[in-house]
């Protein structure tokens, strides 16, 4: 299997905060890859789903993607304007994370910005490789593949010098 290396995340200062930054683009609306990163069943092909009311501002998540049986996270939802933004928090046992996606419509295609706040201390060296491999596997899913055919082994520990490096030079 061929390793991947190259890494496109930066972490980028956000309201005085370093943010881990990562894109990609779809050829898609707006509205389309919204509904991949918002509707529990699209969701649960690339990475887990959800259950419960999101007009409450609180939901349950479930990363299957890891774990079918996956213990159920809260999320708190901050920010939703949809198909333009959301963000929102996790109630981590490890520690909170931030999460956000922005799409920006470029024409036929769609940019979606996503990124973690990161937290002092936190291992980037891991969770960089993670969103890149996350990603990519809603990249496959949104172009009719199956979301197995995106290997975990040619992202870590690949891509965990590149991302240490990256935090260190910030």
């Amino acid at each position: 299997m061929t390793e991947r290396t190259a890494i496109t995340g930066t972490v980028t200062d956000i309201d005085g905060l370093p943010n881990l930054v990562l894109t990609r683009t779809f050829a898609a609306r707006a509205a389309d890859v919204w509904r991949e990163l918002t509707e529990s069943a699209r969701l649960a092909r690339w990475i887990g789903r959800w259950e419960g009311d999101p007009k409450s501002g609180r939901i349950a998540f479930f990363m299957t993607a890891e774990d079918e049986d996956a213990p159920p996270e809260e999320y708190t939802i901050l920010e939703c304007d949809p198909p333009r933004r959301f963000a929102g928090d996790t109630s981590a046992a490890t520690g909170s994370w931030h999460l956000w996606f922005e799409l920006i419509e470029k024409g036929e295609a769609t940019l979606l910005v996503f990124g973690q706040r990161l937290n002092p201390g936190e291992d980037v060296g891991s969770i960089g490789p993670g969103w890149e491999y996350y990603l990519d596997r809603l990249v496959a899913v949104h172009k009719g593949r199956d979301a197995s055919t995106v290997a975990w082994s040619t992202y870590f520990p690949t891509m965990q010098p590149a991302y240490e490096r990256l935090v260190a030079a910030g």
